[in-house]
């Protein structure tokens, strides 16, 4: 399942024990009648009941419900009981600060774009590239989250986690392995990790990156280059091709774009002279995702309950009453489609329990 921004808090049902009604916690919307969330804001608290849930059935931590995910189980496997379980840690606080940066700390449980908000306000730069996207602060140091030509490692310093047996530990930047949409946490050996806090260190000094998408060309429509102005640019660009999950079910971008070595670009600009593509370092280029989709004809088509986005070929939705399976199915047609006609593997971004 796709687990959904705590933004999305209000509405969520409880009952008693903590249960929360899990279509209502993931961003896909997809029901998941096996299992149960619990959400916990003490760290050692929910490490010890996470332990004892292990000894009874499986348990799936959610940094923060901070991670999207999608629904793996099809409905002719035995149905199973699973527990998500997730550390609401709140709080922002400034660390460390000089006259040309800052150092805050935050707790996993922040909606992220409320820290890209808190950051604009404040004058820091750095983030706002980052805005609008869905989940935490912990999920951001989880996946690796990405946009415009920024990266959250480029601003991350250290990861603050706690395993289930309560030990505590610190990652340097440099230990928490990052690469595209990737980092260590997401390693099947460090399942047992909550992330707990993200130290981030940001800008005094106006700077900006402009230079992705159609962000240079908006701003023309503006009379000065400002910070909220770049934010109102980034939030402007993202409502127009992304859909509201509260309105229909997708968990943003669903697939990650690829990374090829340029001479298989080189092959395909043979057939495809327009191909769009970033260039990167040591050989490589990255190969939009979306653009090869489109180009196989699955901008805007279902399959049964599910659909691709018809503005935004990288997005899968739930048109409303999709199970996990369809979501899955529709997700393995289109890699697919992109297989058999560009000869390119494409990935989802998205984490399958």
């Amino acid at each position: 399942m796709v687990s959904s921004p705590l933004s999305s808090r209000k509405g969520i049902h409880a009952d008693a024990r903590g249960n929360r009604e899990i279509e209502r916690i993931n961003l896909m919307a997809v029901r998941d009648e096996r299992a149960h969330a619990h959400l916990r804001e003490g760290v050692r608290q929910a490490a010890g009941l996470v332990a004892e849930d292990e000894r009874k059935r499986p348990v799936h931590l959610l940094h923060g419900l901070v991670e999207r995910h999608g629904a793996r189980q099809h409905e002719r496997e035995k149905p199973a009981q699973r527990i998500l379980r997730a550390v609401l840690i709140e709080g922002i606080e400034v660390a460390e600060e000089d006259e040309r940066s800052v150092s805050v700390r935050v707790g996993a449980g922040v909606v992220w774009d409320d820290f890209v908000a808190y950051c604009v306000e404040h004058g820091w730069y750095g983030a706002e590239n980052l805005s609008l996207i869905p989940g935490e602060v912990g999920a951001s140091a989880v996946q690796n989250i990405g946009a415009y030509g920024v990266e959250v490692k480029d601003l991350i310093t250290t990861v603050e986690t706690v395993n289930i047996q309560g030990r505590e530990r610190v990652y340097s930047v440099e230990e928490c392995g990052y690469a595209y949409r990737n980092s260590i946490f997401k390693r099947p050996e460090n399942k047992s990790v909550f992330v707990t806090h993200v130290c981030f260190r940001l800008s005094k000094e106006e700077h900006y990156m402009l230079d992705y998408g159609t962000i240079r060309q908006e701003l023309e429509k503006y009379p000065a280059l400002t910070l909220p102005v770049v934010r109102k640019i980034i939030i402007d660009i993202r409502e127009a091709k992304l859909p509201d999950p509260k309105v229909m079910g997708n968990a943003g971008s669903f697939f990650m774009n690829p990374i090829v070595p340029r001479e298989k670009l080189e092959a395909l600009q043979q057939e495809y002279p327009g191909i769009p593509y970033y260039e990167l370092p040591e050989g490589r280029v990255k190969i939009p995702a979306g653009w090869m989709i489109d180009q196989c004809g699955w901008k805007g088509k279902a399959l049964g309950p599910a659909a691709v986005h018809d503005k935004q070929a990288l997005v899968l939705v739930n048109c409303g009453g999709a199970k996990g399976s369809d979501i899955i199915a529709l997700s393995d047609a289109v890699r697919a489609s992109v297989r058999e006609k560009f000869g390119i593997d494409i990935h989802p971004e998205v984490n399958f329990v």
